[in-house]
């Protein structure tokens, strides 16, 4: 951050003021002057806490997708078809047997293995091939989304969280304040659903390990230095094939944990795997292929426009997601922390 502030002062300058004054626009109680600008500050509350848990969610996509496809470039258009798998299987899985957290190691592990099979019979045999990468998983994702369709049909499936995250949550943020007749002062504080903050934090949680693994242990080196000169590497004795279906296993199957995550946020239908696969594209240029961080940023900031856009300009909610993408193409086109 210092060399940063350094290489960049005014930019720095720009972004201490939009903090300060995102930190006023929380904590502050708004006076009647910025409520006729922008509304209600419970709306504006609940479109920011929406936006970064949205987030949250484009980031498990887009982070199996980046390490699938940043590092290891190996070009899987049908990640979107894992992420609806996922959530078809968590549901069925929570209905079944009544156990919300079991739909999520069930869809990571059956997810990961049609991963697996994907890598061995797949990728493997294509290997730096990208158009053929692409028109074979273009093709595998329409087939798998037939399959689904005739499987399940067009309905929506909600995937119900327990109790004990079923009710709102308190979050001691002020929403507004009234004065009575009596000259009381009633606040009104802002309440979110508990599955949403846990969920995010999880995906937090998630995210941490993910870079700890891939910047802090030996096979995490494994993994870059196969990507970087997989013949040397392989030189070494080291089983890279085994590593890179490793790797692919586990972001196809952070795909299929979305999903459960994704059912119990939203909903599970048809549409929603190209949804999701479009996402994960913007998320991972926006960001910077191959970069976790660059993963978190790029999810945060799409899944941010995306719920203002759709609070504060509605007609225009789409564009913000591309007005995005198309800046950071022009200005910084390896994505905002990716590696030139």
């Amino acid at each position: 951050m210092r060399a940063f502030g350094r290489a960049h002062p005014i930019w720095t300058a720009i972004l201490g003021v939009l903090a300060l004054a995102l930190l006023y626009l929380i904590f502050a109680v708004w006076p009647e002057w910025l409520i006729d600008a922008i509304g209600r500050k419970k709306v504006f509350l609940n479109a920011l806490f929406n936006g970064i848990t949205l987030g949250g969610l484009y980031f498990l996509v887009a982070s199996g997708f980046t390490l699938i496809f940043g590092l290891m470039r190996n070009v899987n258009l049908a990640h979107g078809s894992l992420y609806l798998m996922g959530g078809y299987i968590g549901y069925f899985v929570a209905d079944w047997t009544g156990l919300w957290l079991l739909a999520f190691p069930v869809a990571f592990v059956v997810v990961a293995i049609v991963g697996v099979l994907m890598q061995i019979f797949v990728f493997r045999r294509m290997e730096g091939e990208d158009l053929r990468q692409t028109l074979v998983t273009i093709g595998i994702s329409i087939v798998l989304a037939d399959l689904m369709l005739w499987s399940f049909g067009g309905d929506f499936y909600n995937i119900t969280p327990p109790e004990w995250l079923s009710g709102p949550l308190e979050t001691g943020l002020v929403t507004s304040e009234r004065v009575r007749r009596s000259g009381e002062v009633v606040t009104s504080y802002l309440k979110y659903p508990m599955v949403r903050i846990v969920i995010f934090a999880a995906s937090v949680v998630i995210g941490i390990a993910m870079w700890l693994l891939l910047n802090k242990t030996r096979v995490g080196m494994l993994i870059r230095a196969g990507v970087d000169d997989r013949d040397m590497l392989s030189a070494t004795g080291a089983r890279i094939q085994l590593v890179f279906v490793g790797v692919f296993a586990f972001g196809a199957g952070l795909a299929g944990l979305a999903g459960v995550v994704g059912g119990t946020f939203q909903s599970v239908a048809p549409g929603e795997d190209t949804r999701f696969l479009l996402a994960s594209l913007v998320v991972v240029i926006v960001g910077g292929m191959g970069s976790i961080p660059g993963a978190a940023l790029g999810a945060l900031l799409i899944g941010l426009a995306e719920q203002f856009g759709s609070v504060y300009f509605p007609t225009y909610a789409v564009v913000l997601t591309f007005l995005i993408m198309v800046v950071v193409l022009a200005f910084r086109p390896q994505g905002l922390l990716g590696r030139s």
